[in-house]
């Protein structure tokens, strides 16, 4: 008699493992995995929309937005937003390097844009070391914490699977100009994540 066995339960590095596979194998199918990916972008869009729509609810009930004593500073995020627009169109750069078969060019976009993701990671951190709020001082803070590290642990995944596809491209024809999906996966999502902080950018830093 066969004993069944029981499948452990999958953690969220697993999901994440499971996108990025998603996004690289199986080349012959692309519709069925774009499909899957703008599915799950929609429903990580409606988690942030839920997100915008409670934050807007709180100021339009709040008889002072932001309360007293928050100071919103917005050279530095400003800054971040420059680098982090800017990497969707480096992106972009390496995803069109790769239809033309520069695998080369591909490397270095990716690894520009990954680069460029850290440096927006780093900035928000130090940021965060120099607010004079913190996550429960008010609601305002609350809303900014909980909005802007969600944000930024889509960021760091996205930073982990462009370093995965720019690592599958160290293998000798793993990517072609007519074999690239995880390439364009990898920057669907990333201009995904840059639509999110613009609209977070305009919700925290200028409304």
């Amino acid at each position: 008699m066969q004993i069944p066995t029981i499948a452990p339960a999958k953690t969220e590095l697993d999901y994440h493992h499971s996108f990025e596979a998603a996004a690289s194998h199986h080349e012959g199918h692309p519709d069925h995995r774009l499909f899957g990916i703008f599915v799950f972008l929609f429903a990580e869009g409606m988690i942030f929309f839920g997100l915008f729509a409670a934050y807007l609810i709180y100021k339009a009930t709040a008889p002072v937005w932001p309360p007293e004593g928050v100071e919103r500073e917005l050279l530095l995020p400003a800054i971040n937003t420059a680098i982090l627009v800017s990497s969707s169109f480096v992106i972009n750069q390496g995803n069109a390097a790769i239809k033309k078969n520069n695998v080369k060019g591909l490397r270095f976009w990716l690894a520009a844009t990954a680069i460029m993701g850290a440096i927006f990671l780093a900035g928000q951190a130090y940021e965060y070391s120099h607010l004079n709020y913190g996550l429960t001082t008010n609601l305002y803070a609350s809303s900014f914490f909980v909005m802007t590290g969600f944000h930024g642990l889509h960021v760091c995944f996205g930073v982990l699977l462009i370093a995965a596809v720019l690592w599958r491209s160290l293998k000798p024809g793993h990517y072609s100009s007519t074999s690239h999906f995880g390439v364009e996966a990898a920057e669907i999502y990333w201009h995904f994540v840059d639509i999110i902080w613009i609209i977070l950018f305009v919700l925290l830093y200028l409304l």
